[in-house]
């Protein structure tokens, strides 16, 4: 993201109702349970859009519609939704926290131009915390932290930021200090202004009360302030000459400094409150405006050339070539498929043929709609910066760039990560089969980390995805929005192998059969790299011993007999192949001849190496009463798990722990039983490591 001090000239069409430089796309991200929902609820009903407040733990939020998430109170997909506040439109993303559903803030991030990442004034700084802001950078999306919650028992305003600072290295700067905490919280302190402010509970915080500083507080919100124009005058030149001449800045250039900081990711700024009960909402929505950038802030959206893969790139405006990402597909009951698209530059109107360079082929754009959740309104047209849903575009899939054909371009496209978990799954009748593939390629559409695809070995269809929580939901929207009565099997494992240490193979590949015959000769090195890496194939072979038209037939040999396995059947990974020599001849070598030697040169040097099963393992934090401490840490250590690190404050303990995903499955039963239902869990993938000698024989028994 390239951003701005002041907006360049662009143009703005007439059928504009906000202006551009009052637009705002914002995502709320945090861990799971930190209050996201609850957030949106309430910045909903204070800028008008909802006359009443809907409740997660009610199952009546707004941003939470799939019947799932009601029953379950936890946000599984990303919901869009769009509202003003003081003559400025706010689009809004609602994105999940569970890990499972990853890919949910990964495209949302990727298409907005700010986030409020929301943290508990208890947990803190959590695992999926640090997963979100990982996203969160790798699009250099500026961030604005919301410590909410600061009403609950262990509230710790001081400790969040520490750990905002300490666990994501970010520059946490407040511009709140929190009036109390835990049952006394009162309201907020603005450091700039220096004024106390306070939130009429009759008229759920609508009416918020201005007063001066408590006394008590006065020499903490000195402290606080001085900070920040010592943070400010790291990265802006005013406000550096104010504080080496001892004097305080003006209002207006300290706002203007601050926006200057959080768009170019210098600062975060940090505010507080707790939305549940209607404190810290409405200056949260005044630190969106003020400090988040507009679609005019970002004035050069860098792509490629369709055809050459040269850089280019378009400027914001609505007389631009029209350019924009889709980013998330959904299957509407009433409309069909609906298309999720960012508009960077350009307009589109309702029934315009655009142009999809994937795919290079063109398709009409029917309906336009404006998303509030899973309502709908109808619109004539959307603009650069808008964010909106088109009906009709068939085969248009999460990253795909849509645009004029005379001006084509592809935009940065996002990255999803492999799935961890599989199970077979199967129509209970012959009758369901055609609605069950139906149902599974929808879904597949709809998810860019759920994986179906067939065992070539068995016939089975096999369901991946990021989790059991993933599976679950997806067999649940199987029953429910489909319609489809299907058996499943148990989930398998995601394993991968690699090889211990290093070999060589010379392998030729010599078929004679009357006339012209076969003949490829190869010769490999092969290493083992470390975890992670994956596959490397290098060509190293000078003087010409194997033509350069069949290098890439023996590379592509290697690749797919890595993807198919040697041991096990499972990808070969953290490798390293070289191509250092060979032969070939001028009548019988061929393409397919040199892929075949490829191939069986990189099983042959695999099992030369010796080969290992790798498991994925997962980083799992448990969060739960002192008292059930002993025995959580006793059930993690008997599924082979390693105790990481152990943190106790306020009578809860926090456990975090290493173990294998294979030993994983029904743990959140286990978990429930063990504390009385009182602890509460999340694990996201951490790495691959090697099986223990009898697990892998195991496995390779069953197969």
């Amino acid at each position: 993201m390239q951003t701005v001090e002041t907006a360049k000239n662009y143009f703005e069409s007439e059928g504009r109702i906000v202006p551009l430089a009052d637009v705002r796309n914002i995502g709320i991200m945090a861990h799971i349970d930190a209050g996201k929902t609850t957030l949106t609820e309430r910045i909903l009903y204070y800028t008008g859009t909802n006359y009443k407040m809907g409740e997660v733990h009610n199952g009546t939020a707004t941003m939470d519609w799939m019947i799932q998430e009601q029953e379950r109170g936890i946000t599984i997909t990303s919901a869009a939704t769009t509202c003003l506040w003081k003559k400025q439109k706010i689009n809004i993303i609602d994105t999940p926290g569970h890990v499972d559903f990853t890919a949910e803030v990964e495209r949302s991030l990727r298409v907005l131009d700010g986030a409020v990442a929301v943290f508990c004034a208890v947990g803190g700084v959590q695992p999926q915390t640090e997963t979100v802001w990982r996203q969160s950078r790798k699009y250099n999306v500026p961030i604005i932290a919301f410590i909410n919650k600061m009403d609950r028992t262990g509230a710790d305003f001081k400790k969040v930021v520490e750990e905002i600072r300490s666990k994501l290295g970010a520059t946490a700067v407040p511009l709140q200090l929190p009036i109390g905490a835990e049952e006394n919280f009162d309201g907020v302190i603005d450091i700039i202004e220096k004024k106390a402010i306070y939130f009429d509970m009759e008229t759920k915080g609508s009416e918020m009360i201005i007063k001066d500083v408590p006394e008590e507080f006065k020499e903490e919100v000195d402290i606080a302030f001085h900070y920040l124009i010592e943070c400010l005058a790291e990265v802006d030149e005013s406000i550096l000459e104010y504080f080496l001449n001892d004097r305080i800045p003006d209002n207006i250039l300290i706002k203007r400094a601050i926006r200057k900081s959080v768009m170019t990711n210098m600062i975060v700024p940090v505010l507080c409150g707790s939305a549940f009960k209607y404190k810290g909402v409405q200056p949260l929505l005044d630190c969106v405006v003020e400090c988040l950038p507009s679609p005019a802030d970002i004035w050069e959206i860098k792509g490629l050339l369709p055809d050459s893969g040269e850089p280019t790139s378009r400027h914001v405006g609505d007389d631009q070539p029209f350019s924009a990402l889709a980013f998330k597909i959904m299957n509407d009951p009433f409309v069909g498929k609906l298309t999720f698209f960012r508009v960077y530059s350009g307009t589109v109107q309702r029934g315009m043929t655009v142009y999809n360079p994937r795919t290079q082929s063109r398709e009409r754009l029917g309906r336009i709609l404006q998303m509030h959740a899973n309502h709908r309104e109808e619109r004539d047209a959307v603009y650069s910066g808008d964010i909106a849903a088109a009906v009709g575009l068939k085969n248009v899939v999460t990253g795909d760039t849509i645009c004029i054909q005379n001006k084509p371009i592809i935009l940065e496209s996002m990255n999803f990560p492999d799935p961890v978990i599989s199970m077979a799954v199967e129509p209970k009748s012959s009758g369901e089969r055609d609605k069950l593939y139906n149902a599974l390629g929808m879904l597949s559409d709809e998810d860019p980390t759920f994986i179906v695809k067939s065992d070539v070995e068995t016939g089975q269809t096999i369901i991946s995805g990021m989790g059991e929580l993933h599976l679950e939901i997806i067999r649940d929207r199987l029953i429910r929005e489909f319609n489809v009565e299907a058996n499943t099997g148990k989930p398998q494992v995601a394993y991968r192998e690699t090889v211990n240490g290093k070999s060589e193979s010379n392998t030729k590949f010599v078929r004679q059969s009357g006339g012209r015959g076969q003949y490829g000769h190869v010769v490999i090195k092969m290493y083992a790299t470390e975890r992670g890496s994956g596959l490397v194939v290098e060509n190293k072979i000078t003087g010409g011993t194997i033509p350069k038209e069949y290098i890439k037939p023996v590379e592509k040999g290697i690749t797919e007999a890595a993807a198919s396995g040697v041991c096990a059947g499972y990808p070969v990974v953290d490798l390293r192949v070289e191509i250092i020599d060979g032969s070939y001849h001028p009548v019988d070598s061929s393409e397919f001849a040199f892929k075949i030697a490829g191939s069986m040169a990189f099983k042959d040097a695999a099992r030369k190496a010796g080969m290992s099963i790798l498991e994925p393992i997962m980083k799992v934090e448990i969060n739960s009463p002192d008292e059930n401490l002993g025995d959580l840490i006793g059930d993690i250590t008997s599924r082979r798990g390693q105790v990481i690190e152990v943190d106790s404050q306020n009578n809860m303990a926090r456990i975090i722990a290493h173990a294998p995903l294979a030993e994983l499955f029904g743990y959140s039963t286990a978990i429930r039983s063990l504390s009385k239902g009182r602890a509460s869990y999340s694990m996201e993938p951490s790495h691959f490591d090697r099986v223990t000698n009898e697990i892998q024989k195991q496995l390779l028994e069953k197969i």
